[in-house]
């Protein structure tokens, strides 16, 4: 096997890419990830460095693997900041380092796209290209759970609460489920958008104009602002997926008195819904529930969509029926000093995530049967 890296995705075959790509994740889609590099928010200059890897024997490329060389940890949503600290306090460089990831999307997916090479099988290569390229550690994020993983290749979860379409017929059907109190509660929170003159509009890709993308693209902005942070992603990468990916982006916006107030953008594929960004420019009571979770569980209804994957974090997703679930990321370092540490504390982190994910499935709002 032959091992290559590319400093862009233009670079790789597009029959190749469809010829090894069985998922049906949008964010596996070459205008995608195109997209973030032709707008530079994903950049040598931004600290995410293209570096997609592409594995082949003499005939043919057998595994595409997109990558990126960091300097930081910005953006990636599976936290090594205390690792980075650990190193930084030894004098030991942390960075740089690979990550297999899609740069600023939490949504679990295929991280390598082969036809026949097994999880573990990419793990290795991934250690000898890291080696060969002094880069002290690769991060596999949001993949498919391994089997067979390398006694030095390190496995962490998070949480995150999801919500799954059981064949409900209406939102009403939804609330059906729930308890007593949470039902009415959530009736509650719902009737009082109509209670403050507030209707949302959903538009699809091609019906957004450069108005409604300046407003978003507004709203997006202050999101970050309020937090003390830079926005990630350039407006140009959203005009070029609207553009290029039409059928795949839902944005909704609220307004009052006819005026726009705040907006939430989704993507969607063949079987779920991603809820990415949020923004207002107005406190409105209740309107981020109804616009980043109930409007998003009517689409599904409607829609036939399976999951609804509404972003990371967020324990106030669980009351509203969204139910914890695990995600898997792989991690291997090369320092021989701290694999021991990093290694018994991905252990600890593994069993605290699955407490913890059994303790949020106990808040759940949904009738004892």
């Amino acid at each position: 096997m032959n091992f290559k890296a590319v400093n862009s995705v233009a670079l790789i075959s597009s029959d190749d890419w469809q010829r090894l790509n069985k998922s049906s994740s949008l964010f596996l889609n070459p205008l995608f990830l195109n997209a973030l590099e032709n707008s530079q928010s994903v950049s040598t200059q931004q600290g995410w460095q293209p570096q997609h890897l592409l594995i082949s024997d003499e005939q043919r490329i057998n595994a595409i693997i997109p990558a990126y060389i960091k300097q930081h940890s910005w953006g990636e949503f599976v936290f090594d900041w205390d690792w980075a600290r650990a190193y930084e306090e030894h004098d030991v460089p942390y960075y740089p380092k690979l990550v297999c990831a899609i740069p600023f999307t939490p949504v679990s997916s295929e991280k390598h796209l082969s036809n026949d090479m097994q999880q573990h099988e990419v793990f290795q290569y991934l250690t000898e290209h890291c080696q060969a390229n002094k880069l002290h550690s690769w991060h596999m994020l949001f993949c498919q759970e391994a089997s067979d993983l390398p006694p030095d290749v390190y496995h962490r979860h998070t949480v995150q609460f999801h919500w799954f379409n059981r064949s409900y017929r209406n939102f009403d059907h939804f609330l059906s489920t729930f308890n007593s109190r949470k039902r009415k509660n959530t009736r509650k929170e719902r009737d009082s958008i109509t209670q403050q003159g507030i209707t949302i509009e959903h538009l699809s890709g091609q019906q957004i104009d450069e108005q409604q993308l300046d407003f978003f693209y507004q709203t997006y902005q202050l999101t970050y602002f309020k937090r003390g942070h830079t926005p990630h992603l350039a407006k140009s990468f959203f005009k070029e997926i609207f553009a290029s990916m039409p059928s795949n982006v839902l944005l909704m916006i609220a307004s009052r008195l006819d005026k726009p107030i705040a907006c939430a953008l989704f993507f969607v594929d063949s079987d779920q819904l991603y809820g990415r960004y949020w923004g207002c420019i107005e406190p409105i009571k209740n309107l981020h529930f109804e616009l980043c979770y109930y409007q998003g569980i009517d689409y599904c209804i409607a829609n036939n969509i399976a999951r609804f994957n509404p972003g990371t974090q967020g324990e106030h997703k669980i009351q509203r029926g969204f139910e914890p679930i695990l995600t898997h990321s792989y991690h291997w370092i090369s320092h021989q000093a701290f694999k021991g540490p990093i290694k018994d504390f991905c252990a600890q982190e593994r069993l605290n995530m699955h407490h913890y994910q059994q303790q949020c499935a106990l808040a759940l709002p949904f009738k004892q049967l």
